[in-house]
């Protein structure tokens, strides 16, 4: 399927025409659930996930044969204003740690059963300081967008979506405050460990990057390209790839709700295929959660980003899986109904 980047009017138009999923096959999936060999609702989320995996695969029976984790990665001109207590090469270096297999992310992905691909994008070319100008021009933004519409695997039964990028808390409590209200107080937290005058600094930067683009605040898209990085854009473009695909997806932790934050906003319903993998221990990450009217999967106080938090998260979809297609009907196991004489 091709991305529909030509422009920024393509790109709003397929933000705004969105598929509605299966609903025969989540249908199919609460039918089973509600013969099988336990009180009716007992497995709780469980039990909804199975249907919401149905729905976006749009098969009855859900699976995960095939899960992938992709992680985009981007450099940002703001670090430059000491937002980061780590200079912008670690975005590289880290890079190179996934390549070699040393990350968090590369152990989760494999306890996980799923396959990890990291896409660097322009490492050495950073976005411009958005408190000067637009982080991205129209240009540089849709071609980040499109590099992660490009990356999705139509075949894929789930997707994980992660982040790499020193300084994109930055940008994350920007597009945050730009999308849903508040200042750099609200949104900003301490990332890879700002002390206190590096915090203050960072929400000092978040407030000059609201008063830059003010003119810009009723735009979602526009919001992403003057206030994101290469890799929000990409996540952007990804989350919509598959549900243009009918791919489910489990977003990460604030960087990852951030960058596909602008998508809810064009379309209230944009994030129906998405499911928040947990709370992220960033300052505005649960106040991000309860602005899309996401409730996390997971609450284990991470806050690392690299798709961690979403890696953790797909065992207990494949529990949901389990437990619908393996468990016997009251029928098959000869176990009296609630219904039934004993």
């Amino acid at each position: 399927m091709t991305a529909p980047t030509s422009d920024l009017g393509s790109l709003r138009r397929a933000c705004t025409d969105l598929p509605a999923g299966d609903e025969a096959a989540e249908a199919a999936v609460c039918a089973r659930q509600a013969g099988l060999t336990k009180p009716p609702g007992s497995l709780g989320r469980l039990e909804t996930l199975a249907g919401w995996l149905a729905r976006w695969q749009g098969r009855a029976t859900p699976r995960l044969d095939r899960v992938e984790v992709l992680v985009f990665a981007g450099n940002h001109g703001v670090t430059a204003r000491d937002v980061s207590p780590y200079p912008a090469a670690v975005t590289a270096q880290m890079v190179a740690n996934f390549a070699s297999g040393g990350a968090a992310i590369n152990q989760l992905a494999r306890n996980a059963g799923a396959a990890l691909r990291v896409i660097p994008i322009d490492l050495d070319r950073p976005t411009h300081d958005f408190t000067l100008a637009p982080a991205l021009s129209d240009a540089d933004f849709l071609a980040a967008v499109r590099t992660g519409y490009d990356a999705v695997t139509p075949e894929a039964d789930l997707l994980c979506l992660g982040d790499m990028g020193i300084g994109n808390t930055t940008a994350a409590a920007s597009l945050a405050a730009a999308l849903f209200g508040g200042g750099g107080a609200r949104w900003s937290g301490r990332g890879t460990g700002l002390d206190d005058a590096g915090l203050a600094r960072k929400r000092a930067v978040v407030d000059a990057a609201l008063a830059r683009h003010d003119a810009l605040l009723s735009d979602p898209l526009r919001i992403a390209a003057a206030l994101g990085g290469r890799e929000t854009a990409a996540l952007l473009g990804a989350a919509l790839a598959a549900r243009r695909q009918s791919v489910p997806v489990l977003l990460d932790g604030f960087v990852c709700l951030a960058a596909v934050a602008p998508l809810a906003r064009l379309d209230p319903g944009a994030l129906a295929h998405t499911q928040a993998a947990h709370v992220s221990a960033e300052a505005g990450g649960a106040a991000l959660l309860a602005a899309l009217g996401l409730a996390p999967l997971l609450d284990f106080g991470m806050r690392l980003g690299e798709a961690s938090g979403a890696a953790l998260a797909v065992p207990l979809l494949r529990a949901a899986v389990a437990c619908h297609a393996g468990m016997a009907t009251f029928a098959e196991a000869g176990v009296s109904d609630r219904d039934q004489p004993a």
